[in-house]
């Protein structure tokens, strides 16, 4: 006889491995009641898709992630996906031509160089440490270029990102050295609002768009476009490194697809789009209910919180066939490792051209690498999981 299902995201077992817990939920319990956080979770794949796209029952303004809708220990700042349409709208109007392909074809020559830099500073010894020597390096300084920011700040910016996201196993919710951290990025994206605001720069990019940004003749504060542009420096450099050492770990799991891919370097989108779909870092993102849902014969009250199982839904049977085998050819049609609706991923189209990049430099160089698994630091949180680092030895002349 089965155990009684019982789903907690804080719970050490379902950090461990939450996909067969995941697959119950689906099977048992597809609108799932955490009775202790008076929310509830949404398993999957057609059911997330539809309630990402309802903006009338569902609200962002209370929050998205764990520690602001269920532990309730992190501020709402007003950031893009805290804000509800028509204001939301308006506001991802005012930045997203900045995220669009033509714009990230000219990131994307930022980013060619940089790979090879930074190839070229591990071949000596033909050592890397993929997270921390090349794809947080990658992603932060990508990000500075996107939206203004000084090269030079990015060591910085990583540090406030990461600290962020620092966590205590052994309690949930948000850390002390993670509610320090997003106060000293919060402070240094004020600054630069304050910079750009008094003429420094002029008006361009999304740094320009926020500063000049007024909804409905209201100009936000300093403090509010801070927060906006510093929820854009967290999503941009905080996942892409765990996605990118995720990738080089399937691929050395299962060689003769990094041998395909070798031969094949066309197929490079496609097999970074499966490692998105199978290893999506991000467990989960909420919503507020602003008015009762009736969902597999369950009523979720207007009040209650709904949290949205991604990964879940990513290898979910009604959506995907074999979903729980990693398959560089798949090119699924739908997936929600971006999210959809009107909060899907603004920077996903960048993230998509870093993982192509760094892998069209790094899988002719390193040849059949080898990670060190007994150095290697895996990140397993009720929010994220994931390569925290990833050590690996390479023939430096390959």
């Amino acid at each position: 006889m089965p155990d009684r299902l019982h789903y907690d995201p804080y719970d050490a077992a379902t950090r461990e491995d939450p996909y067969p817990l995941y697959r119950r939920l689906r099977d048992e319990a597809p609108a799932y009641f955490i009775e202790k956080y008076g929310a509830w979770a949404i398993s999957r794949f057609e059911d997330i898709w539809q309630l990402s796209n309802d903006t009338r029952r569902l609200s962002n303004a209370r929050g998205i992630a764990p520690a602001q809708l269920l532990t309730r220990d992190q501020p709402v700042d007003p950031v893009l996906p805290t804000t509800d349409p028509p204001e939301h709208t308006a506001l991802r109007g005012a930045v997203r031509g900045n995220f669009l392909p033509r714009k990230v074809r000219e990131l994307e020559v930022h980013a060619r160089a940089l790979c090879q830099h930074l190839l070229e500073e591990a071949r000596p010894t033909g050592q890397m440490d993929v997270v921390r020597d090349f794809a947080s390096r990658l992603s932060v300084t990508v990000v500075c270029h996107a939206l203004g920011l000084p090269v030079e700040d990015g060591p910085k910016l990583t540090e406030y990102v990461q600290g962020f996201f620092s966590h205590d196993p052994d309690t949930g919710g948000m850390s002390a050295e993670g509610l320090a951290s997003l106060g000293e990025l919060n402070d240094y994206c004020v600054e630069r609002i304050r910079e750009r605001r008094r003429g420094a720069g002029g008006q361009d990019g999304p740094l320009g768009a926020l500063a000049s940004f007024e909804f409905e003749g209201r100009p936000y504060s300093d403090e509010d476009a801070g927060s906006h542009l510093g929820n854009l420096i967290i999503g941009g450099s905080e996942t892409f490194p765990k996605l990118l050492a995720s990738a080089l770990v399937r691929l050395a799991e299962y060689p003769h697809f990094r041998e395909d891919l070798r031969e094949r370097p066309a197929g490079i989108s496609d097999a970074f789009d499966e490692v998105l779909r199978y290893d999506m870092p991000t467990q989960f993102l909420g919503r507020s209910i602003v008015e009762e849902i009736e969902l597999h014969g369950q009523r979720l009250e207007a009040g209650q919180a709904l949290i949205f199982l991604y990964p879940s839904a990513n290898r979910d049977e009604r959506e995907f066939v074999e979903p729980d085998v990693f398959d560089i050819r798949r090119r699924a049609p739908r997936m929600l490792s971006f999210g959809t609706g009107p909060h899907q991923c603004i920077g996903r189209h960048v993230a998509r051209m870093e993982g192509r990049v760094a892998l069209e430099t790094l899988l002719p160089a390193l040849g059949d690498y080898e990670i060190e698994f007994d150095r290697v630091l895996r990140l397993r949180t009720e929010f994220v999981q994931g390569y925290g680092s990833l050590p690996i030895r390479f023939d430096a002349s390959s």
